[in-house]
């Protein structure tokens, strides 16, 4: 398992070895609520005490209003989740093209039941960490320069789920709708893609799976 001394190390390597004309791009990836948000912010931060000029983007901001259908949940939420061709098209690909980018997109949160339009700006980047879920579906995965898997069990992901409230939801809706979408959705996503299997590092976030001494900065 990978502390974030080794995963900095690995994206300084990275760094050095792109065309500086160029950004980085990293993924950090793994189940709903693993930690991959608390995680990326610590990552972009060690990054920039390193002088680098990283930034982080939340796959959520792009968000699918209609990534919900009852009629087979798990296999739809799966493909609909994210509007990923729209995100890779209109900002990941372009900043990470031209290292500087301005761009307004249709932005959904959680709770939200219609697009609202947001503007990003971005300005001579050198590392992009791109955070969500599905980033190493088959399609996806020769996207990234690296890319980092945060390992946590469906448990102390329900857990999580629960304290923060996800989708703004009561506790007996959460567990409903982890037991009927997010779980079998990635279930299915380990299946066909492998995303820790493929994943340049992986980083353990869950007690239930061993210490968790990522943040460590001797390791």
């Amino acid at each position: 398992m990978s502390s974030l001394k080794s995963v900095v190390n690995e994206i300084l390597n990275a760094r050095s070895s792109i065309s500086s004309q160029r950004s980085v791009l990293v993924a950090i990836t793994g189940i709903d609520a693993s930690g991959k948000g608390y995680f990326t912010e610590r990552l972009v931060g060690a990054l920039q005490t390193k002088g680098v000029r990283a930034v982080a983007i939340n796959a959520d901001a792009w968000l699918n209003l209609e990534r919900f259908d009852a009629s087979d949940p798990a296999e739809h939420y799966y493909h609909n989740a994210i509007r990923f061709e729209e995100m890779f098209a209109q900002t990941i690909f372009p900043l990470r093209d031209r290292r500087s980018l301005r761009t307004e997109i249709n932005y959904a949160d959680e709770t939200a039941t219609e697009y609202r339009r947001r503007i990003y700006e971005f300005e001579d980047v050198d590392v992009i960490a791109l955070e969500g879920i599905y980033l190493l579906k088959r399609p996806f995965q020769t996207h990234y320069d690296r890319s980092i898997w945060i390992d946590c069990s469906f448990e102390t992901a329900l857990e999580r789920a629960i304290s923060r409230g996800q989708e703004g939801l009561p506790p007996n809706e959460t567990i409903r709708d982890y037991r009927t979408i997010y779980v079998p959705a990635q279930e299915i996503h380990f299946q066909r893609d492998d995303p820790k299997g493929v994943a340049t590092l992986i980083v353990n976030n869950d007690s239930r799976l061993g210490p968790v001494t990522w943040s460590d900065q001797s390791g």
